[in-house]
Formats: C-alpha cells, sequence, structure tokens
C-alpha cells in the first residue's frame, strides 16, 4: 500500500528552489559559468534536501514505523514526558542529506500536540530531546494504545512544521509535518512494545518498521 497525496518536491521546499535557481541563472547571465557553478550546485542540494518520493506502507496494524529517514541514535528506557508514563524512546536522526519529510508512524487519532521551545543543540545528542525546540504529538489508535511522536529541531534547523491538529485521524505513512535542514524525532513507544530498530540502524520514514504494539 503506498501513501502519497503529494508533489515529489516538497511544498516547503518551492521558495527555497525558485530562489537558488533565479539567483544561478541570472548569476551565470551576467558572469558566465566559471562564477555561476557554485550556484548551481547549492540548487542541486536544495532539491535533494527537498525531495519526498513516494513510499510503500507495509500492511499491518500491529507495525509501529519509522517517522523519518535517518539513523537510529537511540533506544532506551525512559518517561515519556508528555503521557507521564515508562516507555521506551527510539530516536532518529535526520542529517541534511535525509529526506526530511515528517510521517505518522500507526494509524490514530491526534489526541494532544505540544510544542516547546528552546535551543538548537546537534540534533545527534541525547539532550537535544530535552533541551531543542520540539513539537510532539500523542496518537491514539483503535485499540487505546498510545504513543508520542516527537519533532526535534537541530543545530541548523531553525524550523518545525506541523500540519495536524487534535482530533485529526492519521493514516500509517501520511505526512504530517517537515523539519528545515537537519534534525531528528523521537518516539515514545510503551515499554511492553517489541522494538525492532537498533541504534546504528538506517531507516526510511514508513518503509521501515521500528516496533510492534503488544497484541495481547
Amino acid at each position: 500500500m503506498s501513501n502519497y497525496p503529494h508533489p515529489i518536491i516538497a511544498r516547503e521546499g518551492w521558495f527555497y528552489l525558485g530562489l537558488a535557481f533565479a539567483l544561478a541563472f541570472v548569476v551565470q547571465m551576467l558572469l558566465g559559468l566559471v562564477w555561476s557553478w557554485p550556484l548551481w550546485l547549492i540548487t542541486l542540494f536544495v532539491l535533494q534536501f527537498f525531495r519526498d518520493p513516494p513510499r510503500h506502507v507495509p500492511l499491518g496494524d500491529q507495525y509501529i514505523l519509522s517517522p523519518a529517514d535517518g539513523r537510529i541514535v537511540a533506544v532506551m528506557a525512559c518517561t515519556d514526558p508528555y503521557l507521564q508514563r515508562p516507555a521506551i524512546k527510539i530516536s532518529v536522526f535526520m542529517n541534511v542529506f535525509n529526506v526530511h519529510s515528517n510521517r505518522a508512524p500507526v494509524a490514530g487519532t491526534v489526541r494532544q500536540i505540544v510544542y516547546q521551545p528552546g535551543r538548537f543543540f546537534n540534533a545527534d545528542l541525547d539532550k537535544a530531546s530535552t533541551d531543542n525546540e520540539r513539537n510532539a504529538i500523542v496518537l491514539e489508535n483503535a485499540r487505546g494504545q498510545s504513543l508520542t511522536c516527537v519533532q526535534v529541531a537541530g543545530l541548523i534547523a531553525r524550523r518545525i512544521l506541523c500540519y495536524t491538529k487534535v482530533g485529526a485521524q492519521l493514516t500509517p505513512g501520511q505526512r504530517y509535518g517537515f523539519i528545515r535542514f537537519g534534525s531528528r524525532v523521537d518516539v515514545y513507544v510503551p515499554p511492553e512494545s517489541r522494538v525492532i530498530a537498533a541504534i546504528g540502524d538506517k531507516v526510511s520514514a514508513t518503509t521501515t518498521i521500528l516496533a510492534e504494539w503488544n497484541q495481547t
């Protein structure tokens, strides 16, 4: 099953892509390729950063999917700071070469949205989860099970975008947000979940399974 209701280039990038292209084009017309080629490289970087390819959604309501592309930097027992209960935190670090579109890890109803201003430490560091600017959504599935998915700004990132709202029904892999220029997404799952992801794993939004709900 696929979930792809948007263009292959994220809408958040059209302004930056148009600006970079226009600047490179004007410089080439006025000064030539020798002066414009660095700007064309920047244009290519902007193009790859804002790419947003379609993704295959694994079938099965037991799966908790990765909400982002990147690398697993943390799998640890902790307390979910939004639901105030024991949890396992699975953190995905996105570098500037990863797709930065964020997608729902499970089907469910948005029960809470909590935005917290903060600092801009390197998102690869664990303290980014508690100190950086972040936006959390709590999702509850049809069984009444819930998890928290947190967009965390990074060292370069300066804008978290979240398009969903409380009461919205999200489907697995549905696009709900975007973080510009390097960041992190933390997923707090119930401690009884079966975690599949491990530190160092490279993951892809929607197609990679991070964990499974406890079905008993």
